[in-house]
C-alpha cells in the first residue's frame, strides 16, 4: 500500500496509525523517524488559527520532499499539517520517514521540518488575553536552513 505522502487537514491525526502505514507491506525499512509538533502554551497562548492557500501549499511541500528523496535513500515518508484553529496541547504537525537506515531517516526528518517551519505557506494567527496578531516568521528558521544548503 503506498502512503499517501502529504496532508493539510483540520483533523487530529493518530500517530500510532501514520508510523504503522510508513512500513505497510515493506520488508526493506530497518527505520522509522518521525516527529510530531504540538501547539506550545506559552505567553498565555489560548489559540492559534492556521491558514494556507491550498493551490500553493501542498505542491511547496511536495518540493521539499522530492529534495529529501535526492539526498536520502527514503523507502517512504508522509508530512500532515493541520489548518484552522488549534489549541495549546494539540497537535499541529507530523513527518514520518522510512529508510533502511537510521541516519538517512533522522537527517530526512529534520531537513523536512527545518523547511515546513521555514518556507511552507502557511499564516498563523495567536489569540492570547490581551489580543491577537498575526505571526512574522522569526528568521531563526532561515539560519536553521542553512545547513542543508
Amino acid at each position: 500500500m503506498a502512503v499517501q505522502e502529504i496532508s493539510i487537514q483540520s483533523e487530529d491525526f493518530d500517530v500510532s496509525i501514520e508510523t504503522k502505514a510508513l512500513t505497510e507491506g515493506c520488508n526493506d525499512a530497518g527505520a522509522v523517524v518521525t516527529f510530531i509538533g504540538i501547539v506550545r502554551g506559552d505567553n498565555e497562548l489560548k489559540l492559534m488559527r492556521l491558514e494556507h492557500y491550498p493551490a500553493m501549499t501542498a505542491p511547496e511541500i511536495g518540493k521539499h520532499i522530492d529534495e529529501a528523496k535526492r539526498r536520502w535513500p527514503i523507502i517512504s515518508v508522509r508530512v500532515i499539517h493541520r489548518i484552522g484553529e488549534l489549541k495549546p496541547g494539540e497537535n499541529i504537525v507530523f513527518v514520518g520517514v522510512a529508510s533502511a537506515h537510521r541516519r538517512a531517516a533522522f537527517e530526512a526528518t529534520d531537513f523536512l521540518m527545518d523547511y515546513l517551519k521555514s518556507n511552507a505557506p502557511f499564516w498563523k494567527f495567536e489569540e492570547r488575553s490581551e489580543g491577537g496578531n498575526w505571526v512574522k516568521a522569526s528568521g531563526k528558521e532561515s539560519e536553521e536552513i542553512k545547513r542543508w544548503r
